[in-house]
């Protein structure tokens, strides 16, 4: 019984080499991208390393059956997919960059813009047509940039009122 055990666990030994050498590689792009999904900080994001997790332990299960399929963009799809499905538990971010944005923007803004995946993959991936995905991205960029621009007036306001004082 006890062969056997050490058989499989040395039969699975190269497999979690190269799983782990993937997720050094990995897990660091990912987590900032589930991150700004999420909208929390990179100092306190429990739910993105949540989203991480279940999509590393599911590249992780398909592992042995990839072929010519790219892990990274399975990890990505599937962490896209899990956010999309339990989005809207969690609508409003703690803070992050995009929690300005809704739920659905900061997918396609992530998507798009930081991952550099197609319109038509994130469309296909969300069950939009590319049109659409073009119009929520440029609507979601305008907001940004106007958050963007409130901001920077606020914190001179601020350094002004704070100077007159």
């Amino acid at each position: 019984m006890r062969e056997h055990q050490r058989g499989r666990v040395a039969e699975h030994a190269p497999r979690t080499r190269e799983f782990e050498a993937f997720v050094a590689g990995a897990a660091g792009r990912l987590l900032h991208a589930a991150t700004l999904l999420t909208a929390e900080t990179r100092t306190h994001n429990p739910y993105a390393q949540s989203l991480l997790t279940a999509a590393l332990a599911h590249v992780y299960a398909v592992w042995g059956r990839l072929r010519d399929e790219d892990p990274y963009e399975l990890a990505r799809r599937d962490l896209a997919a899990r956010f999309a499905r339990t989005a809207w538990r969690h609508h409003g971010g703690q803070g992050g960059v995009l929690a300005a944005l809704s739920p659905q923007e900061r997918l396609v803004v992530v998507l798009r813009l930081c991952e550099g995946v197609a319109e038509e993959q994130v469309a296909a991936l969300l069950g939009l047509s590319e049109a659409r995905v073009r119009a929520v991205c440029a609507r979601s960029v305008a907001t940004l940039r106007a958050a963007a621009r409130d901001g920077a007036a606020g914190a001179v306001a601020r350094q002004d009122s704070g100077a007159a004082a």
